[in-house]
């Protein structure tokens, strides 16, 4: 049941039929400007996944930057979130979305983490796809017990689930066990998250992978996630980082290098959800 990355288009197809790019940017502590430069920024390198929430007071940001690129709407992937203080009135919610992008309709909506009445917002979100407001419809931080207890109170099967992944949280037993429901997986904080990216990409083990390959510790590490089959959407408001964390594709990873950082895993999440 595991979605095949195709690393000749960079994406993957979801179990909504619908393509989705193999790497983006998350848009989490981007704001104002910043956003809609860092977001134009990477339109402009080539990036065409784009991760927002409600949560990251941005989505108004995100949308102008999609709406003045030039590129056409369909050739740009955009994920936003509902937050679960939303989730009791979430037609209100979709319609806010909606409104704040101004981008036509949103290829993705996650429920951006569990919480009370998640069920009816799904089913919401459900409605939204009949409209045609919404693409496909996931969920964020949700893993498999959380799974075990949603799945069978839905109808629409979730595209993705979007979770903590670096190589310090590696989630090994989580990845397939999603990944064989035949939903994609994809990492956020896939460097680590913030005030701990120097550590992970200053790791001993991931430098020396990084030298052999000539290339950075940071596309290492999104390397080994593509390889995992997780899809990486690494936040920055540098145009050179935004640049370097595109060039994935050019260099793979041998089964020795992928079990040395699978061996670094030490459980240790770097975020509360």
């Amino acid at each position: 049941m595991e979605r095949v990355f195709d690393f000749g288009t960079k994406t993957v197809t979801l179990n909504s039929g619908y393509k989705m790019p193999l790497n983006g940017i998350g848009t989490y502590s981007l704001t104002g400007n910043i956003c809609v430069n860092s977001v134009s920024e990477a339109l402009k390198r080539g990036v065409r996944l784009i991760d927002t929430a409600y949560m990251y007071h941005n989505e108004a940001e995100v949308g102008e930057a999609v709406r003045n690129s030039g590129i056409p709407r369909s050739e740009i992937f955009v994920i936003t979130k509902l937050y679960p203080n939303q989730f009791s009135e979430p037609e209100k919610a979709i319609d806010e979305a909606l409104e704040k992008l101004g981008i036509q309709y949103i290829d993705m909506l996650l429920l951006h983490h569990p919480g009370t009445n998640d069920v009816k917002a799904y089913k919401a979100m459900e409605q939204a796809v009949r409209e045609g407001k919404i693409r496909s419809i996931g969920l964020s931080n949700w893993y498999i017990e959380e799974l075990e207890e949603f799945l069978p109170q839905v109808s629409i099967t979730p595209a993705l689930v979007q979770n903590e992944i670096h190589p310090y949280y590696q989630e090994n037993d989580v990845i397939p066990y999603i990944q064989n429901l035949g939903i994609v997986v994809q990492g956020w904080y896939p460097l680590g998250g913030r005030g701990h990216t120097a550590e992970l990409l200053g790791d001993e083990t991931i430098s020396s992978i990084a030298a052999a390959h000539g290339k950075s510790s940071a596309q290492v590490i999104l390397r080994w996630n593509l390889q995992k089959g997780v899809v990486v959407i690494p936040g920055s408001s540098n145009p050179a980082h935004i640049q370097e964390n595109t060039e994935l594709y050019d260099f793979e990873l041998t089964d020795e290098e992928m079990n040395k950082i699978n061996a670094l895993d030490r459980n240790e999440k770097h975020d509360w959800y």
